[in-house]
């Protein structure tokens, strides 16, 4: 079989070792290698593992329990996304902008139990919000732009499940 001399990271070449032209080399040291038992319930937020995925339902009768990736990052304090929020507007508007970080979490949070706002601080010169995944961050800093406009900046950890996400606008 002749190759398209395509490298991967580990340098060997073809696209048939990885299937589909894909290479899975992000590392999330919270992901479980295999799947839980059926129902398990997270004993911190409540959220039930049924049909391979967290979700918000009833307690099942005699479900087992485990701690799922969110709470487990919580206790942590290990973030997975990080959106910076910078410049005078975020000083002068600080309860709007702390409710479209909410609110854009609330959205999320219904449909991915898994995705939430771990902290919100301050920083100098605004606030850093730490999230439980990497898609919060962007959502958050896309929610700032379209609110307020200015820039908006993302940066995808190459090896790691970690975003880092600044917005910022300069009056």
């Amino acid at each position: 079989m002749k190759t398209r001399g395509i490298k991967n990271p580990a340098g060997q070449s073809g696209r048939r070792r990885f299937g589909r032209g894909q290479w899975d080399h992000i590392l999330d040291p919270y992901k479980r290698a295999a799947k839980l038992t059926e129902p398990t319930v997270c004993p911190q937020c409540g959220s039930v593992y049924h049909e391979a995925r967290w979700q918000w339902a009833a307690r099942p009768e005699g479900a087992h329990e485990a701690l799922c990736q969110a709470c487990h990052r919580i206790n942590d304090r290990y973030p997975a996304g990080i959106v910076t929020l910078t410049g005078p507007v975020v000083q002068q508007h600080r309860a709007e902008v702390m409710a479209i970080a909410r609110h854009q979490e609330e959205a999320e949070k219904k449909e991915h139990p898994l995705n939430r706002i771990m902290t919100i601080a301050d920083v100098p010169g605004g606030i850093a919000v730490n999230t439980t995944d990497i898609h919060l961050p962007r959502r958050i800093g896309e929610a700032m732009k379209r609110a307020f406009h200015g820039e908006l900046d993302m940066h995808f950890d190459e090896h790691g499940y970690f975003v880092r996400v600044g917005w910022w606008r300069q009056d």
